[in-house]
């Protein structure tokens, strides 16, 4: 009993809660509260008071309830039975507590994060008498028909060699499957506190891109993996639409999905839709290779706070079997509200707009927690976070926002005027940037040689046309010459035949890079060809009255992943075209 310690609830602030005899505990340690052992963690010591924040509804909690802490920190339980798995955001499985206690989440009502009972068929890779150290892979289970779940050895675990080692037999989670010489007994779970992040051997740079299938992001704002960005936007811009497109196409192996905060139909919508989305790529239900976690805004506000590095800490464990893990978190700003209200109950000094100083700190944590790494195996992970951001208003000046842009490469922003026009995703081609373009143009260069200067000079014409924009508003169209009326044109084709994608098209909602690239190329030669088309006289409404215009935008959902060769084909109709037209004004 020298590991428990048991205090008395004295102070009782919402979900923040003061106990004294504490005096043996520890800063983070994992406390019981009260008849329903309410889980709780400490988050602030003083000469035996405890400071505690209460991850489940505490309304009936009284003064002089019984806390326990068994000193341990808050921990996340990690081992096969986690994908497809729907928690909340202490790892509690909704779905299992749905089941046996109704629809309606009850304060103090547990369940196992994994099942305990289930057995797997392990198959082991390591033999009696092998060096292993942290990390090491040992054996594996096939845990869904997408996806290998390797058993590691924990990484606070000393180094030693195998003594035993199970053969290929069915074991539970919490059965042993090795032994070590040095009396380690491994099994195929463990625990691992939430806000410490896992060890690797190395950081690497990033050369590849989380290919997402959306143009807009893939061939001008792309994100690396094991990158960060960000999606920020107002009410109605289609933050989550974005993110539920990036779960469902993004080439990433694992999908960690966080829900902190958000609406609960929003999150119920999501709950009931990725049970049936199909991975493209496998045929295969998306959620074999998906996890949930969902908090949403009527949650207790402190089990939001966690949410995120509950969802972090299960990503880290999958990076370091050498997958690329995709983490979705929907979205920060509610994440950061939750810090607020906590940071007031603690009275702590309020920073600007009432968030607490150490906001910055606390999303840099997290985004810092993404990379690409070499494992204990030598082998490549990574972790890519993408975080939704709900500035109100849609100001991006506010401070979450801001803050969040230092510590983002990727800045995805979301345009209130495209989404009131239906033109989705509705990524600003003007406001948002990417700084990953560099390290990954090897890639895009093993595409096509030469697509990076068709991209730029496409995004040239995209800033043209915004200045171009403002004259037309005052004098209209009709007063501009030709040249700047064909960078309209062009423009205009970019956003309707390019930029703008139809998450229900089956043609049209996924691009391959290769599709990507041929489409973009077929705009630019229709503007390249005629603009050598002018300056030999040519006057703009011929160019229209080929025909072009409106077959170029409709490309992208009459030409398949599959068939890109029409693209290339296209390409030498435009010259044919523009060719015969040329002969009539050729001097």
């Amino acid at each position: 009993m020298s590991d428990v310690v048991k205090g008395i609830v004295v102070d009782i602030d919402g979900p923040i809660v003061k106990a004294i005899n504490m005096n043996t505990a520890g800063m983070l340690d994992v406390v019981y509260v009260g008849e329903k052992s309410l889980v709780g963690e400490i988050i602030k010591l003083d000469r035996g008071k405890a400071t505690i924040q209460i991850y489940e509804e505490n309304s009936m909690m009284g003064i002089g309830d019984e806390v326990v802490s068994h000193k341990r920190p808050l921990s996340v339980l990690l081992g096969p039975g986690l994908l497809e798995g729907i928690y909340d955001g202490i790892q509690r499985p909704l779905m299992e507590l749905s089941r046996t206690g109704g629809n309606f989440l009850l304060p103090g009502v547990k369940a196992d994060p994994i099942s305990f009972d289930k057995k797997w068929k392990f198959v082991p890779i390591a033999k009696k008498g092998d060096l292993v150290s942290a990390g090491t892979k040992i054996g594996y289970v096939d845990e869904t028909a997408l996806v290998r779940h390797f058993i590691m050895i924990p990484p606070d675990t000393k180094s030693g060699k195998i003594d035993y080692i199970s053969g290929e037999e069915d074991k539970t989670v919490l059965e042993t499957v090795a032994k070590l010489d040095n009396g380690a007994e491994i099994k195929m779970a463990h625990y691992w506190s939430v806000r410490k992040p896992r060890p690797y051997k190395e950081r690497l740079s990033m050369n590849r891109p989380l290919i997402t299938g959306q143009r807009v992001i893939d061939m001008f704002f792309p994100i690396a993996r094991g990158g960060t960005a960000a999606i920020p936007g107002g009410f109605g811009t289609g933050k989550t639409m974005t993110q539920h497109a990036l779960a469902k196409w993004s080439d990433a192996d694992i999908i960690v999905y966080i829900g902190c905060g958000e609406r609960g139909n929003e999150m119920t919508d999501v709950l009931n839709e990725f049970p049936h989305l199909i991975d493209p790529k496998s045929k295969q239900p998306l959620m074999k290779r998906t996890i949930l976690i969902a908090n949403t805004s009527n949650m207790p506000v402190a089990a939001r706070e966690v949410s995120i590095y509950t969802g972090v800490t299960i990503a880290e464990y999958f990076r370091d079997m050498g997958y690329n893990v995709a983490i979705m978190a929907d979205s920060t700003s509610r994440w950061a509200e939750a810090l607020r209200e906590l940071s007031g109950r603690l009275e702590e000094m309020p920073a600007e707009e009432g968030f607490p100083a150490y906001l910055p700190t606390r999303l840099a944590e997290f985004y810092e927690r993404a990379g690409l790494i070499r494992t204990a195996n030598d082998e490549e992970g990574s972790i890519s976070i993408i975080g939704a951001v709900s500035p109100p208003g849609g100001d991006f000046s506010e401070p979450v926002t801001q803050h969040t842009k230092r510590f983002i490469r990727c800045f995805w922003a979301l345009d209130k005027s495209l989404a009131n026009a239906r033109h989705y995703p509705s990524i600003s081609w003007l406001d948002s940037y990417s700084e990953y373009n560099d390290e990954i143009k090897e890639y895009w260069n093993g595409v096509d040689a030469d697509i990076l200067n068709v991209r730029a000079e496409a995004m040239t014409i995209l800033k043209r046309e915004e200045r171009l924009a403002q004259i037309v508003k005052l004098v209209g169209p009709d007063s501009l010459p030709d040249s700047q009326r064909l960078i309209l044109l062009v423009a205009d084709l970019l956003k309707k035949g390019y930029l703008q994608q139809s998450a229900f098209d089956e043609v049209d909602m996924y691009s391959t890079p290769k599709k990507q690239s041929l489409l973009l190329k077929v705009i630019m030669n229709f503007y390249w060809s005629s603009e050598n088309t002018l300056k030999l006289g040519t006057p703009l409404i011929k160019i229209r009255e080929l025909g072009l215009v409106d077959e170029i935008a409709k490309l992208k959902s009459t030409v398949s992943n599959d068939n890109t060769e029409e693209l290339e084909n296209y390409i030498f109709k435009i010259k044919d075209k523009f060719d015969e037209l040329m002969k009539f004004y050729k001097v």
